[in-house]
């Protein structure tokens, strides 16, 4: 009996793949789904992602691109039909993922203004971070109401999930509920999880030689962020009482979305061994 999937054949040019060798073409599109149900076979594709596929793109029967999932599973896979706003797309096999960080970065960030919230929930999910905490301080700025916040969260799920496929990522990151300071404070984490809270005002502790004195014996690092107007003193000092190391990003004073996008990014690169190739 024929596969299902012989019925297709894959175009020599598009949207699917990039000019080059037709044999060797390279797929460039990823789409996200919550759970890739590995064992049926075929896949429905709904919503934002069905409407990208066939009303931006314009891609259609036979069309090939990777669909990724909230659990890390990827998949090429080949377009079936477009029918009624639904995509379906046959599985044809299994993609490697991405080798992840050695080390695992949590991030408690300060909720900010809009613009600012999303720009940090973006760029850091670009530099590998594995879950964001938002959290209410004494000095944050914009304060959700308790029956927004769902929504706010859903958005930056999305805005995660985006960058998560154009980075390329094997999975987006968590972003957990809005919760209080004091509240994230008490949290459990890994054991050996190297605990910092960024501080201005710290001058005998700074972030490299924190990372490079303690990564090796860390699996995890769990970095607070402020918001604008940065955490009080008092905030510190109980964060010290957690467990919390405060350390400084330089001499500079830094806009809080500043300051967690270059905490993700000298995390990643010291945190980061690339693989050698054989000579």
């Amino acid at each position: 009996m024929v596969s299902p999937l012989k019925r297709y054949s894959p175009r020599k040019s598009g949207p699917a793949c990039l000019p080059g060798n037709p044999a060797e073409e390279t797929l460039v599109r990823r789409f996200f789904v919550e759970k890739i149900p590995a064992e049926e076979g075929s896949v429905t594709i709904a919503g934002s992602e069905a409407r990208h596929i066939t009303r931006v793109l314009r891609m259609g029967p036979g069309d090939r691109f990777v669909l990724l999932d909230r659990r890390g599973l990827r998949f090429q896979v080949v377009i079936r039909s477009t029918e009624q706003g639904v995509v379906t797309v046959f599985l044809e096999r299994p993609l490697p993922s991405p080798p992840a960080s050695p080390v695992q970065l949590f991030i408690g960030q300060a909720v900010l203004k809009s613009g600012a919230m999303d720009l940090v929930i973006q760029k850091t999910t670009e530099l590998g971070v594995n879950t964001i905490h938002p959290f209410i301080s004494q000095r944050t700025v914009v304060r959700p109401r308790e029956d927004k916040r769902a929504k706010r969260v859903k958005r930056w799920q999305d805005i995660a999930i985006a960058a998560s496929k154009q980075s390329d990522r094997s999975r987006p990151p968590e972003i957990t509920a809005v919760t209080t300071f004091t509240e994230l404070l008490q949290r459990p984490f890994p054991e050996e999880t190297l605990k910092i809270i960024l501080w201005e005002e710290e001058e005998g502790r700074d972030l490299k030689s924190t990372l490079r004195s303690t990564l090796d014996r860390s699996k995890a690092v769990l970095a607070l962020v402020g918001p604008e107007g940065g955490f009080a003193p008092g905030e510190i000092s109980r964060a010290q009482e957690a467990g919390f190391r405060p350390v400084s990003l330089g001499p500079q004073i830094l806009r809080a979305e500043t300051a967690a996008i270059a905490l993700g990014a000298v995390i990643n690169y010291e945190s980061f061994t690339p693989k050698r190739k054989d000579t």
